[in-house]
């Protein structure tokens, strides 16, 4: 029969936390790089040796330097511990000097050059070690070099000197530089001018780069690109609106350079040399924008023509026609005329208006007009304007159009600002219109008085011919008078006393 082992639970619990420990400590060590491997240089690759190794070390391709003289050779399996400043307890002018030689000369092929780079390294941090690792018992680094060259590579060895000793010249010259650096571009509106302004390099070290502009250009070179731009100074831009009469935002980037860094990468191998490899220089890259849009002014205005200078009333037509004073008639975001409203106010005076005099009192205003103009067109058409009421009183009748910048909408008050006034003169002859009093009602013509008849000849036949009468209609009545005439001395004649006998016809 087969046994089974069954494992305890406190045994299963310890094989959990083994795995875990081992877990964390893979996760919170150092990234592990290969073992380093012999660089390009002269002497023997090994712990320990009569004279040692004087060159590089390769890790994972880069070539690296001792910076701990006296100790044995990094063989073993190094630690890559990154970019550091303060690698070895060293001070910042050893680091910067230290990764300038590794980074401008170390990163080579040349086993003389190689060799020159690890002496001078070492001499910078630690430069009695250096001399007297090996027996030599002087004060020079050429003669230390010496002492031990002559026995490794004599051929190379005049060489490896003079170039080691200018090499840790050059580095203790070297500037103290920062480890890193950081920086950003700041942009300024000029207040009377949205086109002008500045922008400024705004960084925690010195430094140089190039910046490139976005909706502008370098106002000393007309180019939206500036090399050799420094740290701290601040260079005049004029402004490259992308579209006409919109708000815009001018922004740059650059890529700067704040030299050699103080700092080395650092790598460690345990029981061995701490390496120093190459840092590079120390380079960022800022960029910045207006903190707020630029807005491109606007300063509407209008003109004007009545329609008729004289009527006989009804209502009062202007024709409008509205332009940009100075600006870019501002647009929407899909290309269209911003709305602009303009108001009228029409004044009656029974004088015709003299041009720019003051504005008559509330008392002679008729009526009032009002426009916005039609995104689609915008200031590109004249627009007629008709009142709602009318003119009936004689008198002349005198528009003044106002455009304000109370009166827009946000989109638009925006550029003109809201205390943006643009006032019609009073009396413009182009505003005038006339309505003339009625004429005057004509004055009856009296009726003649009636004359007494005239007596008159018989008309000749020709003219009742002309009449239509005959002179026989005309004798009737003077016949019957002439009768009546006769009759009436007869009886006269009858009632006188008779006085004598009758007179006798013979």
């Amino acid at each position: 029969m087969t046994r089974r082992r069954v494992m305890r639970p406190t045994a299963h619990l310890l094989l959990v936390a083994v795995f875990v420990i081992i877990v964390a400590m893979n996760l919170s060590s150092p990234s592990r790089a290969d073992a380093a491997d012999r660089g390009t240089g002269f002497g023997t690759w090994a712990p320990i040796s009569a004279y040692g190794w004087h060159g590089s070390m390769l890790v994972n391709g880069v070539h690296t330097y001792c910076i701990t003289p006296g100790a044995p050779a990094p063989t073993g399996q190094t630690v890559d511990h990154g970019i550091s400043g303060s690698a070895a307890g060293l001070s910042a002018q050893q680091l910067a000097g230290i990764n300038l030689l590794v980074t401008t000369y170390g990163q080579t092929d040349d086993p003389v050059q190689a060799a020159a780079v690890a002496w001078a390294v070492k001499a910078i941090a630690n430069r009695e070690e250096t001399l007297h690792a090996f027996g030599y018992p002087g004060d020079s680094l050429a003669g230390a070099i010496h002492w031990t060259m002559s026995a490794v590579s004599p051929q190379h060895d005049r060489a490896v000197q003079e170039r080691a000793v200018a090499y840790y010249d050059e580095a203790n010259r070297a500037a103290s530089g920062p480890a890193t650096a950081e920086g950003s571009l700041v942009f300024t509106t000029d207040a009377a001018d949205h086109r002008s302004g500045t922008v400024r390099v705004d960084a925690t070290s010195a430094a140089t780069g190039t910046i490139t502009l976005a909706n502008a250009v370098f106002a000393d070179s007309g180019a939206p690109t500036l090399e050799n731009a420094a740290a701290g100074s601040t260079y005049a831009i004029r402004t490259e609106p992308p579209a006409a009469g919109r708000p815009y935002t001018v922004s740059g980037t650059g890529r700067f350079d704040a030299g050699l860094a103080s700092a080395v990468r650092h790598f460690t191998t345990p029981g061995g040399q701490e390496t120093a490899g190459p840092a590079g220089r120390v380079q960022f890259d800022a960029a910045g924008a207006d903190a707020a849009p630029r807005i491109p002014p606007f300063f509407p205005a209008i003109s004007t023509q009545v329609a008729a200078q004289e009527a006989p009333g009804g209502p009062y037509v202007d024709e409008v026609t509205f332009i940009a004073a100075d600006g870019s008639w501002p647009l929407a975001d899909d290309g269209s005329y911003l709305p602009v409203t303009a108001r009228a106010v029409v004044y009656r005076t029974d004088a015709e208006p003299v041009p720019g005099t003051a504005v008559p009192g509330d008392d002679a205003i008729v009526g009032t007009l009002r426009l916005t103009t039609d995104p689609a067109t915008g200031p590109t058409a004249p627009y007629t304007v008709t009142s709602t009421w009318e003119m009936t009183s004689p008198g002349y009748y005198t528009a003044v159009w106002s455009v304000r910048g109370a009166d827009q909408l946000p989109s638009v008050a925006v550029h003109t600002g809201a205390g943006f006034a643009w006032t019609e003169r009073f009396g413009e002859p182009s505003q005038v219109v006339v309505i003339a009093p009625p004429p005057p009602a004509p004055t009856p013509t009296p009726t003649p008085a009636a004359e007494a008849p005239t007596a008159r000849a018989e008309p000749h036949p020709a003219e009742l011919a002309a009449t239509g009468t005959d002179a026989a209609t005309l004798r009737a009545p003077a016949a019957i008078a002439i009768g009546l005439l006769s009759v009436g001395i007869a009886i006269i004649s009858s009632r006188r006393p008779w006085s004598g006998a009758p007179s006798r016809i013979g």
